[in-house]
C-alpha cells in the first residue's frame, strides 16, 4: 500500500479450540453431474481487486486464493494451527534469521516447478511500493522492506536484502528484529509463491491466474460466477474431494438463501439475519453456526477534520454505549453475534489475549452516559451521522438500522443516526480505500492467522495496511512495537492489551460483536465444514 509505515511486528503462537462441524447431504446445484467428481456451486461475491496473493485482503478474494494457492504453511481447517505444506523445514538459531527448505514434487497448475525463486520473487513483487500491493505491510518486517517500499519518495532498490535464494529448493530470510513465531503467519496468502508466468505476461496471469492448489481457475465472468475445476495433477495431502467449485455472485444473501432452500444452489456461507428464524426448520443438521475469529466493528473516518477534533473521543466513546449490543445480537443475529467486550476475538483464548472485560463500560449499553459523553464531545458532526455499508450481501441494512435506532433512543433524537446504503461490496470497498467515507461505516475483520497481533496491527498501526480509517496514535503504535520486541508470550500479550487500552480510550474504532461462521448447505453435498476464517474448507465437500 502506498505510503504505509512498514511494519516491525511479532506474533504470538496461540491454540485456536474450534471444533468444524462436519454434516451429510448429496449432488451439484448446477447440474454438475453425480458422484465425487460433480461441481459443487456456492454463493460468492465479486472480489474488490485482482487476485494478486499480495493484492487481496478481502474475504471474497480470499475464498479463490485458499482455493487455487498453497503457501509453505497451511492453517489446519479444525484448529487453525499453522502446519507445514510446502516447507520441508523452517531452521533459525536466533529468531531472526531463517533457512526455509521447501518440498520437492510441488509444481504450478501450468506445469511451472515451484523453487525458492517462485517464493522470493513472488514477496519482492509483494513488497515493492511500485506495485502498489495492498498487503505490502506484511513483508515490512523483512530486512530491506525500506528500500522497496519507503514511507516517501521512489524505491531505493528492487528486491529486500534480507531474502536470499541459495538453490532450487531453499532460501534465507533475515527479518529487521527477532520473531519467533513469524513462520505461523506463512499461511496467510500474500506469502504465496507465483510462477514466472505471472512476470513474464502479468495481463494474462491476472485475466486467469495460474497457482498451486487442488483448484485451477476455468472462467470468469464479473457478476456472474467464476467456475474453479479440481487440478488432477495436484501433487499436495488436501486434493479436491469433488470436480470443482462454482461461485455463484449474489447481490443479495436473502436470494442465494432462497436458491438454496429451492435447491438451485448447494452452498450459502453467510446466512442472512432476516433468515435465521428459519434456518433450523429449513435446513435442520445441514446448518452450520460455529465461533470464528471475526469481529465486527464501527470505524470512523479520522481523514476528516470533522471527524477528528480534539475531545472527540468522548463522542465516540458516547456512541459506543448508545449501542445496545446485547438486544441487537439476540434479536437480529438470534445469537449467531456475540457482544463484543474487546478487539480481538474469543476463539484466541485468554492466554493468546482475548479479554472479556478490557472494553468495559466503554461497550455497555448506557443511554444517560452516551447522552452526556456526546454532548461534551462536542455532538454529532453535522448533526446527523451516517453509517455506510454495502447493500448487496450480509443483511447489514438490518443490523445498521438497528444500531441507529438504539443510538437514536439513547440520545433522544429521531435524526441522529441513518444508514447509508453503497450498492455493491466493491464498490463499497472502493469507496473505502479512497478515503471517501461521510461518516463511520462497516467495518469486519476476519483474521489472517490466529494470533493477538492480527487482531491490532494490521487495523490500528499508522499506516497499516487495513487501517482504512487512518487513525493514528504515537502511544499505540509504542507499545505495539515493544510487544513485537518482546520474547516472552505472556509479557507479549499484556503489552499488545495496553496497547488496546488505548485503543479503547481513544475509540479508534468501535467493538460490535464477534461473529460466528454461519453456513447452510443442500442434501446433493456432504462433509460440508468452515474453518476458523468461517471460510468453507471447499476441497473436502463430496458430491453425491
Amino acid at each position: 500500500m502506498r505510503g504505509a509505515t512498514h511494519a516491525k511486528w511479532a506474533a504470538l503462537a496461540t491454540a485456536v479450540a474450534l471444533a468444524a462441524t462436519a454434516c451429510g447431504g448429496g449432488d451439484d446445484g448446477g447440474g454438475g453431474g453425480g458422484g465425487a467428481e460433480g461441481i459443487v456451486s456456492s454463493s460468492w461475491g465479486d472480489p474488490q481487486n485482482p487476485l494478486e496473493p499480495a493484492n487481496t485482503n478481502e474475504v471474497q478474494g480470499g475464498k479463490v486464493l485458499s482455493m487455487i494457492f498453497r503457501g509453505l504453511k497451511q492453517y489446519d481447517p479444525k484448529t487453525g494451527e499453522a502446519k507445514d505444506m510446502l516447507a520441508e523445514k523452517i531452521e533459525t538459531t536466533d529468531s531472526t534469521n531463517f533457512t526455509i527448505t521447501i518440498k520437492d514434487g510441488w509444481t504450478f497448475s501450468n506445469g511451472e516447478k515451484v523453487t525458492a525463486k517462485s517464493f522470493v520473487d513472488a514477496w519482492n513483487y509483494g513488497a515493492n511500493l511500485k506495485n502498489n500491493q495492498r498487503n505490502a505491510f506484511f513483508f515490512g518486517q523483512i530486512q530491506g522492506y525500506d528500500e522497496v517500499h519507503p514511507e516517501s519518495g521512489e524505491p531505493k532498490a528492487q528486491t529486500m536484502s534480507g531474502l536470499k535464494v541459495v538453490d532450487d529448493k531453499t532460501f534465507t530470510v533475515k527479518l529487521t528484529q527477532k520473531f519467533s513465531t513469524w513462520p505461523s503467519t506463512l499461511g496467510y496468502a500474500a506469502f504465496s509463491p507465483l510462477p514466472q508466468a505471472f512476470f513474464t505476461d502479468h495481463a494474462a496471469w491476472v485475466s486467469k491466474p495460474v497457482g498451486n492448489g487442488p483448484y485451477t481457475i476455468q472462467s470468469y465472468a464479473k457478476g456472474s460466477q467464476m467456475e474453479l475445476r479440481k487440478w488432477a495433477d495436484y501433487p499436495g495431502p488436501d486434493k479436491a474431494q469433488n470436480g470443482g467449485v462454482t461461485l455463484k455472485v449474489y447481490t443479495d444473501n436473502n436470494t442465494a438463501y432462497t436458491d438454496l432452500t429451492a435447491g438451485n444452489l448447494d452452498l450459502v456461507d453467510d446466512v442472512p439475519a432476516s433468515q435465521l428464524k428459519n434456518v433450523k426448520a429449513d435446513l435442520g443438521d445441514r446448518y452450520i453456526n460455529q465461533p470464528a475469529g471475526i469481529i465486527q466493528t464501527l470505524a470512523f473516518p479520522f481523514y476528516d477534520p470533522a471527524w477528528n477534533k480534539p475531545g472527540q473521543e468522548k463522542l465516540r466513546t458516547g456512541l459506543s454505549m448508545a449501542i445496545d449490543r446485547k438486544q441487537i445480537t439476540e434479536t437480529i443475529f438470534q445469537n449467531t453475534r456475540t457482544p463484543a467486550t474487546d478487539w480481538t476475538s474469543p476463539v484466541l483464548g485468554e492466554a493468546g489475549g482475548f479479554s472479556s472485560s478490557l472494553c468495559g463500560d466503554a461497550c455497555m449499553y448506557d443511554a444517560a452516559q452516551a447522552k452526556k459523553l456526546v454532548a461534551e464531545g462536542g455532538g454529532i458532526p453535522g448533526g446527523t451521522m451516517k453509517i455506510s455499508y454495502n447493500a448487496d450481501t450480509g443483511s447489514h441494512k438490518e443490523w445498521v438500522d438497528a444500531v441507529c435506532n438504539s443510538i437514536n433512543r439513547a440520545l433522544g433524537n429521531t435524526k441522529a443516526c441513518v444508514g447509508n446504503p453503497i450498492g455493491t461490496f466493491a464498490d463499497f470497498r472502493n469507496q473505502i480505500t479512497q478515503s471517501k467515507m461521510p461518516g463511520p461505516f462497516r467495518a469486519g475483520w476476519q483474521m489472517d492467522y490466529p494470533l493477538i497481533q492480527n487482531f491490532l496491527q494490521p487495523l490500528y498501526y499508522t499506516g497499516a495496511s487495513s487501517n482504512d480509517g487512518k487513525w493514528s496514535n504515537p502511544q499505540f503504535d509504542k507499545l505495539i512495537d515493544q510487544a513485537n520486541a518482546e520474547t516472552d508470550q505472556a509479557k507479549a500479550v499484556k503489552t499488545f492489551q495496553q496497547a488496546e487500552e488505548v485503543l479503547r480510550d481513544q475509540m479508534g474504532a468501535i467493538p460490535l460483536w464477534y461473529q460466528n461462521g454461519s453456513a447452510g448447505y443442500s442434501e446433493r453435498v456432504s462433509n460440508v465444514t468452515l474453518n476458523p476464517f468461517s471460510v468453507p474448507v471447499y476441497e473436502q465437500i463430496k458430491v453425491s
